[in-house]
C-alpha cells in the first residue's frame, strides 16, 4: 500500500455493483467478485481544517444515507467464527485494511470515483504479522494485492513465465522454485492454522459498514486487538438518495458537475466507540519532509489513538517514521545493504508496531 489517497474518476463499461463476499479458506470458504482497474490522478489532503472529526450525529447521518450491504449478516457471522476461533486460543488479532475505496455515481454503476492504491503496504505487512503469531483479518479492495499471491501478481512478468512444460507435466522453472517454495509454505501454514481471513470491499459504503462490524466484533478481544489502517479511504461520497438509477448521460453543455459530500472522519469514532479497547495505528503520507512529523502529531492529537506511521511519497519504500503521543519519533530506514538485498521495509515496521502493542498493553495492566 502506498499510503496515499488519490482521487480519480473512472468510466468503465464492465464495472458492476456485484456483491462482494467474504473470502477465506478451509472453515471459511473463498468467494469472489469483480470490479474495475483504477488509475491515479491527484492527491487529497484529509487533514484540511474543514474536515471535522466524526461525531455520533455524523455517523448516523452517513449510515442512514446508505443501506447496509446485503451480504453483511453473512460476513459478520463468519468474522465472529474467525475471532472466536482465535480468542479461545488467546491469539492476538490484527485488522489490516488495504487498498482504495470507490464512490459510485450511479446505482447501476458505470462511472465511479476511485481512491487508487495497489495495496502493497497492507498485503506485505499482513504476511509479517502472520509470521509474528498474529491472526489477520485482511480487509482489502478486491483485486488489490493479497498476502502471498502478491509475489506473483501486479508484476511485469506473466505468472505463466514461472512455469515450463516437461513430458506433458507443468513444473516450476528451477530459477524460481526455491523462492516459490518458501512463499508456498508460508501461505499453507497461514491457511492450515486458519490465521488469515480475507474480507473484500469495493465502495466506501461497504468499507465503512464492514469496518464498523469488524470493530464491534473485535471488542470481545479487548487489548489483544490491533488495527493497522493502511487503506486509502474516499474523502467524499454521493448519498444514495441523490444517485441516479442509470448511467449518467452526456450533457448538452459538455460538462458533468458532481455535488459530493464529505465522508466523516470515522477514526475518532473507532477510538471512542467502535473499538475503544484496541490499539489503533494509522498512516500519514506527505511529500514535504518538514510537514511529515508535524502532521503525524496533529493526527494523534485530533483522533487520540496510539500510533501514526508517517512516510514520504518519494521514500515510502525505504524509510518511515513511527510517531507516538508522547512525542517520540522513531525513524526506520533501510541501509544500502538492505536495499541491495531487496529487504522489505514492512519486515522492520511490523516488529516495531508489535513492540509498541506489547508496551501499550503492559501500560494497561494494574501495577
Amino acid at each position: 500500500m502506498m499510503c496515499r489517497t488519490a482521487l480519480i474518476i473512472q468510466n468503465h463499461p464492465t464495472f458492476s455493483k456485484a456483491m462482494p463476499h467474504l473470502r477465506s479458506h478451509h472453515m471459511f470458504p473463498h468467494k469472489n467478485y469483480h470490479t474495475g482497474d483504477p488509475d491515479t490522478k491527484s492527491a487529497i489532503d484529509r487533514d484540511a481544517p474543514d474536515f471535522p472529526v466524526a461525531a455520533v450525529s455524523d455517523e448516523d447521518r452517513f449510515f442512514s444515507s446508505h443501506a447496509p450491504p446485503s451480504y453483511l449478516p453473512e460476513l459478520e457471522s463468519q468474522i465472529k467464527d474467525f475471532v472466536e476461533f482465535h480468542q479461545n486460543s488467546g491469539k492476538r488479532i490484527v485488522l489490516v485494511t488495504s487498498g482504495g475505496t470507490t464512490v459510485p455515481l450511479e446505482n447501476n454503476t458505470v462511472r465511479f470515483i476511485d481512491n487508487f492504491s495497489a495495496g502493497t503496504r497492507g498485503a506485505t505487512s499482513a504476511e509479517y504479522f502472520l509470521e509474528n503469531g498474529y491472526a489477520v483479518v485482511f480487509m482489502h479492495r478486491e483485486f488489490s494485492l493479497l498476502p502471498y499471491s502478491r509475489h506473483y501478481s501486479h508484476t511485469t512478468n506473466c505468472f505463466l513465465d514461472y512455469m515450463v512444460e516437461e513430458d506433458n507435466k507443468v513444473t516450476i522453472r528451477p530459477q524460481f522454485a526455491s523462492e516459490m517454495l518458501v512463499v508456498l509454505r508460508k501461505y499453507q501454514e497461514a491457511q492450515s492454522s486458519n490465521s488469515l481471513l480475507l474480507v473484500p470491499f469495493t465502495t466506501v459504503n461497504q468499507y465503512l459498514y464492514t469496518l464498523k462490524s469488524v470493530s464491534t466484533i473485535l471488542q470481545g478481544v479487548g487489548s489483544k486487538a490491533l488495527f493497522y489502517l493502511a487503506a486509502a479511504v474516499s474523502d467524499f461520497f454521493l448519498p444514495s438518495s441523490r444517485m441516479p438509477t442509470h448511467k449518467i448521460q452526456a450533457q448538452p453543455s459538455g460538462k458533468l458537475v458532481v455535488d459530493l459530500e464529505q465522508v466523516p472522519k470515522f477514526l475518532r469514532r473507532l477510538v471512542d466507540s467502535w473499538a475503544p479497547s484496541a490499539m489503533i495505528v494509522s498512516f500519514k503520507l506527505e511529500t514535504d519532509t518538514k510537514l511529515l512529523t508535524k502532521k503525524a502529531r496533529q493526527a494523534l492529537q485530533r483522533y487520540q489513538h496510539q500510533l501514526v506511521i508517517g512516510n514520504l511519497l518519494q521514500t515510502r519504500k525505504s524509510e518511515v517514521v513511527i510517531v507516538t503521543p508522547d512525542g517520540n519519533e522513531d525513524w526506520i530506514r533501510l541501509t544500502p545493504e538492505q536495499l541491495a538485498q531487496h529487504v522489505e521495509i514492512e519486515s522492520l515496521i511490523v516488529p516495531a508496531v508489535i513492540r509498541a502493542h506489547d508496551e501499550w498493553r503492559d501500560g494497561l495492566e494494574p501495577k
